[in-house]
């Protein structure tokens, strides 16, 4: 079912492709909103090349399908930190000079304006992006869950949750929910015990949670009143509740934030455009426009000063950001290192796991 659903996109974006200048492969919904009110609609407007965006669940799948049978029909793909690491490794994506990117308004290089670990050999981060967890606050009147422990306490919190139906973050937070500080999180996953401590609290909840693929889907299910809580990309349930007036609530203790990326495939058939939207979007003014539209944060420490407000005109967007100060109290920066040398092995145990 994966590879067919791989394939299907695939060939969805092979028909979007055929009339654009350079396509764009991103995730839909209001992330993809972000993107082309902040970089397409004005670099359209300043180069003439016309940007056609398209979609996927996770962008990687059709990616690694296109290049690997030859046929890339897709200019630029928005990734996850570990699919461009794994992606570049394997050859899969063009290399990208960091040099070639546009210093900030000060003058300072890209290599120095960007935050630590945002350049890659072929992929450059745009945002800060973070998964937490959300609550339709209507399902707890009388007292609110406020801390990731709370997710997993059915009895003082009871409910259906949902989950992304992948290890990474849920792992992670299931730890910090059973009291492991975060800087221990990733040297305890390391362990065989430690492995089976973040399932074993999985455990605790699974009969009780609905997985969710795609990033659209968790503020669904709390609308929908599937579940009561459900972990989320931030940025959605920001968007449900300001532009949606949703009554969903978002608890930041056991955030696990990072980075997503920019990559152009290998044999894109529009490699220089790409090259060239890349710098564009990735530029400072540009990353601070983005956060007019979602609530994430940008990569380069240029844009942090220029975040202003929601495109409502009210909401100040600072706070929102998963880099906000006290958002970071209890936090965890997802460990590229951690995934990409165990993601295999570790969802295979996960995927069987999910059938037993």
């Amino acid at each position: 079912m994966k590879k067919f659903l791989m394939l299907t996109s695939a060939f969805s974006i092979l028909a979007c492709a055929a009339h654009a200048d350079i396509t764009v492969v991103s995730w839909g919904g209001a992330y993809e909103k972000s993107q082309v009110e902040a970089y397409n609609k004005p670099f359209m407007a300043e180069t003439g090349i016309r940007i056609t965006m398209t979609s996927a669940d996770n962008p990687a799948g059709p990616i690694k399908s296109m290049v690997e049978s030859g046929n890339v029909t897709v200019d630029v793909a928005d990734l996850e930190y570990t699919d461009a690491l794994r992606l570049c490794d394997e050859g899969l994506l063009e290399e990208i000079d960091p040099a070639s990117l546009p210093a900030a308004p000060d003058g300072t290089p890209a290599t120095e304006d960007f935050l630590d670990g945002a350049l890659t050999d072929c992929a450059v981060a745009s945002m800060v992006f973070s998964t937490v967890y959300g609550f339709d606050t209507s399902k707890f009147a009388d007292q609110k869950p406020s801390t990731i422990a709370d997710f997993f306490d059915l009895e003082k919190f009871p409910g259906k949750r949902g989950m992304r139906k992948n290890p990474k973050a849920n792992l992670e937070i299931a730890l910090m929910a059973d009291g492991v500080p975060p800087q221990e999180v990733y040297a305890t996953l390391e362990t065989p015990e430690g492995l089976d401590r973040a399932f074993a609290m999985l455990d605790k909840i699974k009969p009780q949670t609905v997985w969710w693929e795609a990033g659209a889907q968790p503020p669904q299910l709390l609308a929908d009143g599937e579940v009561a809580m459900t972990t989320a990309y931030n940025g959605r349930l920001f968007s449900a509740v300001v532009t949606e007036s949703k009554p969903f609530e978002v608890v930041w203790d056991g955030q696990v934030y990072e980075y997503e990326l920019f990559g152009i495939p290998k044999g894109a058939p529009n490699k220089d455009k790409a090259l060239e939207y890349i710098k564009f979007a990735t530029g400072t003014q540009r990353l601070a426009d983005q956060t007019k539209w979602i609530s994430y944060g940008p990569a380069r420490k240029s844009s942090l000063p220029l975040v202003g407000l929601f495109e409502d005109g009210k909401t100040e967007m600072a706070k929102n950001m998963p880099t906000a100060e006290a958002n970071l109290q209890h936090a965890l920066r997802s460990s590229v290192e951690f995934w990409v040398d165990r993601d295999v092995e570790i969802s295979e145990r996960f995927n069987t796991w999910l059938t037993n």
